[in-house]
């Protein structure tokens, strides 16, 4: 998002170095607005921003940076459980979008070597992670988070180009949703992350899985810092944009864990208030905007504190009370009403058990959509439902069947009910069993395991195709004089149900008679690779038409009336009638 408004806040600390080093940088101070050295100590990256409109369309964001503290001694689990400093928490189903995130490009594009955690740092400071995490089952926001109006005062001027469809602003742009992609960026790398058939850039699955496809464009390598760095530059064109996100990248390699829903913390410094109509610009492109005007549905945090490096001025001592007349007893200050002291927080359900939730079989033709998904139930001790709890599914035996975004693992929160459904599923060529299992990340919990069923493509009928006009009832078939090729090709289109069957396997053999399927040894034939006869073809499939042209048939100097039969996968036959005479 754009230049910065006011003074980057530290909470007693100036900005500090980041990176791809170790967290120990944290500790380390270094000037507004310095990239971060690599391990050579020469400047880690070239600045100059990559070509193209940033993903943000450089808005505002949050700079404040983590605190000195880490979140876990180096070389322990990233994986903690809910404890630690309050920065180092991510909102469950916000970290389980940026997990699955990683692990569908660790498949479909695993060269880029992305790590979740760059996603969670372009999280914090782009939303501070959805709104600490105020999103619904789905992870769809409670409310839209958008940036400033892109009308070029103090940021990009960028016309309007979804016709308000999803920042509601008919005239410029805004950037939208946890992860702030402008409409027109989000039409080029918009995601279904969810598999619920949507792109939204308001869900975080959908933007979280966008973001990373962005962030890997060609062929990154986030592992090398040069591609790092370009990438995030590519986010938002600004050093320090990309100094805060090092940061937040590198604390969170160095731990992190999960809490719940709506209880993440929010950075504290300001991210510029947006206004509803366009601010009148002030001297240099930092200036803030008007104050007293907000975006719809945005929470406006609290002010900026500049680190100017002074002393705060004192404050003026209490006047003295005055003195009483003799024999008057002074009238006594009314004390300060006491603080309530909030109430401690609930204590998060503990996980005991997992349980079959969905439909007991799962089937689907080849190439088709599984109709039923699987879904499991969290459980606590009691029985009682536990939301919020990422289910891990995986798909795991001898199988080409993917989730309908190509990965072949997601994360799924429960919901309120404490079911987590798994996306829709899409089968492959291979048939047969496969399992889908279901896990979560909780000690002594055992997974659940679901059965599917990919069978092979079908047809129940059979015709052939013949000339225009020509009545396949009454067309007396290919013919050939003895030695010769069939000069009419032999064309059959599959269906089933009543609409075209691709991808149908079909076998084709001559037969001696209606009554006796036994291969002859004399009449038409096919040829095989080294042109030796062949009166049986079994590797053959139907077209995306769920159309097949047979290879030639050639005739040899036996003459009659010879019969083809066709078979499909479904039970569909059809016989044609080959003839052989003298011409």
């Amino acid at each position: 998002m754009a230049a910065l408004f006011g003074s980057r806040l530290r909470r007693g600390a100036t900005t500090t170095a980041v990176a791809a080093v170790a967290i120990a940088a944290l500790s380390a101070s270094q000037p507004p607005g310095a990239l971060p050295t690599g391990a050579g100590g020469a400047q880690a990256a070239d600045a100059t921003p990559p070509p193209g409109t940033p993903v943000s369309g450089n808005s505002s964001y949050y700079t404040e940076l983590p605190p000195l503290t880490t979140p876990d001694k180096p070389g322990t689990s990233i994986d903690l459980p809910a404890t630690g400093p309050a920065e180092a928490g991510i909102p469950a189903t916000v970290l389980a979008a940026y997990k699955q995130a990683e692990q569908t490009l660790a498949e479909s594009k695993p060269h880029c070597n992305l790590p979740w955690q760059l996603l969670a740092a372009i999280g914090k400071v782009e939303s501070g992670q959805a709104r600490g995490g105020q999103v619904d089952d789905n992870g769809t926001t409670l409310a839209p988070i958008l940036g400033p109006v892109l009308n070029g005062v103090g940021f990009a001027n960028i016309s309007d180009t979804d016709k308000g469809q999803y920042d509601g602003d008919s005239t410029h742009d805004r950037a939208v949703g946890p992860m702030q992609f402008i409409p027109s960026t989000w039409a080029t790398w918009g995601q279904d992350g969810n598999g619920d058939g949507k792109k939204d850039p308001n869900n975080i699955h959908d933007a979280a899985l966008a973001a990373a496809y962005y962030l890997c464009n060609g062929d990154r390598d986030l592992s090398v810092e040069a591609d790092l760095h370009k990438s995030i530059l590519g986010y938002n064109h600004s050093r320090e944009y990309l100094n805060t996100v090092l940061t937040w990248f590198a604390y969170y390699k160095n731990g992190s864990h999960e809490v719940p829903d709506s209880t993440g913390t929010l950075p504290v410094s300001t991210r510029p208030v947006t206004p509803i109509t366009p601010a009148t610009p002030s001297t240099g492109a930092g200036a803030a905007p008007s104050a007293g005007t907000t975006t719809p549905g945005a929470t406006v945090p609290g002010p900026a504190v500049p680190d100017t490096g002074t002393s705060p001025t004192p404050t003026t001592p209490p006047k003295p009370a005055e003195p009483t007349e003799p024999g008057t007893s002074p009238t006594p200050p009314t004390p300060p009403a006491p603080t309530p002291t909030p109430p401690a927080p609930a204590p998060t359900p503990v996980v005991k058990r997992i349980e079959k939730a969905g439909p007991k079989t799962l089937t689907a033709v080849a190439g088709g959509v599984f109709a039923d998904r699987p879904a499991v139930r969290a459980v606590d001790a009691v029985g009682k439902p536990v939301a919020k709890v990422p289910v891990r599914f995986e798909i795991v035996g001898d199988t080409d069947a993917r989730f309908m975004s190509g990965a072949s693992s997601t994360y799924v929160a429960t919901g309120a009910d404490g079911t987590a459904k798994a996306p829709a599923l899409r089968a492959g060529e291979v048939t047969g069993e496969f399992t889908i299992r279901a896990t979560v990340a909780v000690k002594g919990v055992a997974a659940v395991d679901h059965t599917a069923t990919v069978t092979a493509r079908q047809a129940d009928g059979l015709t052939r195709i013949t000339d225009p006009g020509t009545d396949p009832d009454t067309d007396p078939g290919p013919t050939a004089e003895p030695g010769a090729e069939f000069t009419t090709p032999v064309e059959i289109k599959a269906t089933y149900k009543g609409a075209a069957a691709p991808g149908v396997a079909v076998t084709a053999a001559m037969i001696t008679s209606a009554t006796d399927p036994t291969t002859p040894t004399a009449g038409p034939y096919f040829k095989d690779a080294e042109g030796n006869p062949l009166r049986t073809l079994t590797e053959l499939k139907t077209d995306a038409k769920g159309v097949l042209l047979l290879p030639e048939i050639y005739a040899d100097d036996t003459e009659g009336t010879f019969l083809l039969r066709l078979e499909t996968t479904g039970g569909a036959t059809l016989t044609v009638e080959l003839t052989v005479a003298a011409a």
